[in-house]
């Protein structure tokens, strides 16, 4: 941890590339959480005081920092994650556009609010809405997306005016937990950001710690926060797993599909929950696209070329309990009637790597159609219509993302509208994950609430205070004790002028008679 002295346990952490060691770190205990936690309480209301403008100068000069040691970073990415260095790369542009997007918008979107009063009798009332931040906001982080999946919450929690207790993954800690040590001892930031690192048991304790909880992961780990989170009567925030489908119909550009399919299927080696997962193609076009997706998945470059050089495309899965589970779903598919195209085994060399892999003739019995591989395989689909698609791709307990293939942009869009998961991309794939002013959120399964949104990226990170300023003063209110039947008279006809649409409820001094209390 980075800002106590650890006096438990310790784990290792070691390169997927070749088995390497890496770094020995502390598993935090629930003693070091809780001392953190206290410090950053205490830091807290400095920080909000601060206002949006004074907390985007740290933010921005984090920034800085970052940038001005981006090489450094990237090489603990790749190092902990077995990534190539074109996908490695990719994450330290994450920081870029989520810290410039909060900091230009932070102070707008927490401006106070000023809502029309409701009613004749409040007219004299002026209405204040402020959001004021949650003190401490835990963010829990998986092994995926090491650097870049914090990036996407803990600028938008800083800028709110909360603090920050951030929990990377035991697997890939290595490049947050220094990008927070710039934080804490680099920038001369306020004392409101920190990483405790550790197991399982270190991230619940985070959780019993924190007033807001920010969550990325399986769903199995997702639906115990949540449980927890419930107990404690804190929010969560949840985005889980996914297995997001690829609807190729029978006008789509179907060269353009394919090289989606394998960007969007192998992108980090498949690690990332929003991934093609399972492809639906018309069979109009449908032998068309599986051939010329098998020679593209054939010459992907696998590995991890640490010399920077570009001359690997995808690399090492995370863990070796990752390639056994996309291992099994291959096997799985091939014992139930599936094919290989192309890949299907692990390799290649020593490593925690496994082929990118094409499977067709498969169905929805088999569990690489079913069950989360976050791996790189696309199995493909045959499909007669597009409503079967439809009907194929709903046919899933989760719905995160997915993609629509067409020529035609109204069809696409129709078919769209008819999808069961929280975003979805038109001729693209991956897209609505990046587009900072959409939500990012699953339907079912893939979560609860979402990521980003414009103003609700920190808004989210916020609770509402809502006010009410008298204007006028008088002694007492007309509602106000004792009651008189003169008074509750003269309300009752004001009520009805004012608020009923025919002139005759307008009119008329009471409601029908009631029957007498027997």
């Amino acid at each position: 941890m980075t800002a106590s002295v650890h006096t438990g346990q310790t784990f290792e952490v070691r390169s997927p590339s070749d088995g390497r060691l890496l770094d020995t770190l502390p598993d935090g205990t629930e003693d070091e959480v809780h001392a953190a936690a206290t410090a950053l309480r205490a830091a807290q209301p400095a920080w909000e005081q601060l206002g949006p403008r004074g907390r985007s100068r740290h933010l921005l000069a984090w920034l800085d920092w970052i940038m001005d040691n981006e090489r450094r970073l990237q090489e603990l990415i790749q190092a902990e994650s077995g990534k190539s260095w074109g996908d490695t790369v990719f994450e330290t542009t994450i920081a870029v556009d989520m810290i410039n997007y909060v900091t230009r918008n932070a102070e707008a979107w927490l401006t106070d609010q000023h809502p029309r009063t409701v009613g004749l009798a409040n007219k004299t009332k002026r209405l204040q809405v402020s959001a004021r931040p949650y003190p401490l906001v835990g963010v829990i982080t998986p092994w995926n997306v090491p650097f870049g999946m914090p990036m996407l919450d803990v600028p938008f929690a800083l800028g709110a005016g909360a603090a920050v207790l951030s929990k990377p993954s035991e697997v890939t800690p290595l490049a947050w937990r220094e990008a927070v040590r710039g934080w804490r001892e680099e920038i001369g930031a306020p004392a409101v950001l920190d990483c405790v690192t550790g197991r399982g048991a270190t991230g619940a304790a985070v959780i019993d710690v924190v007033d807001m909880v920010q969550f990325t992961g399986s769903t199995r780990t997702g639906r115990a926060i949540a449980v927890r989170a419930a107990e404690r009567l804190i929010p969560c925030s949840l985005e889980l797993g996914g297995k997001d489908a690829m609807i190729v119909l029978d006008d789509a550009p179907v060269d353009r599909a394919v090289a989606g399919a394998v960007w969007g299927g192998l992108f980090n080696a498949g690690q990332a929950c929003i991934s093609v997962e399972r492809v639906y193609v018309h069979e109009r076009v449908y032998d068309e696209f599986v051939d010329k997706l098998a020679s593209q998945v054939a010459a992907i470059r696998q590995g991890t070329d640490d010399d920077h050089s570009f001359s690997a495309d995808i690399g090492a899965l995370a863990t070796s309990a990752q390639v056994d589970i996309v291992e099994g779903h291959v096997r799985d598919a091939l014992a139930k009637g599936a094919r290989v195209l192309t890949g299907g085994s692990r390799g290649p060399g020593p490593g925690n790597y496994f082929a990118p892999t094409v499977l067709v003739d498969v169905d929805h019995s088999m569990d690489c159609m079913r069950d989360e591989s976050f791996g790189p395989t696309l199995p493909v689909m045959r499909v007669r219509s597009e409503q079967e698609a439809v009907e194929l791709t709903n046919d899933s307990p989760y719905g995160l993302a997915g993609s629509v293939w067409s020529g035609n942009a109204d069809r696409a869009e129709r078919v769209a509208r008819q999808l069961e998961t929280g975003g979805v991309s038109v001729n693209n794939v991956l897209a609505t994950v990046f587009q900072a002013s959409l939500p990012f959120g699953g339907w079912k399964q893939s979560g609860l609430g979402s990521r980003l949104g414009g103003a609700h990226s920190v808004r989210k990170y916020c609770r509402t205070q809502a006010r009410v300023v008298e204007r006028l003063t008088p002694t007492k209110e007309p509602h106000w004790y004792p009651y008189r039947p003169g008074r509750a008279r003269l309300i009752a006809r004001i009520v009805r002028l004012l608020g009923m649409h025919d002139w005759r409820r307008r009119l008329s001094s009471a409601g029908p008679s009631s029957p007498p209390v027997s």
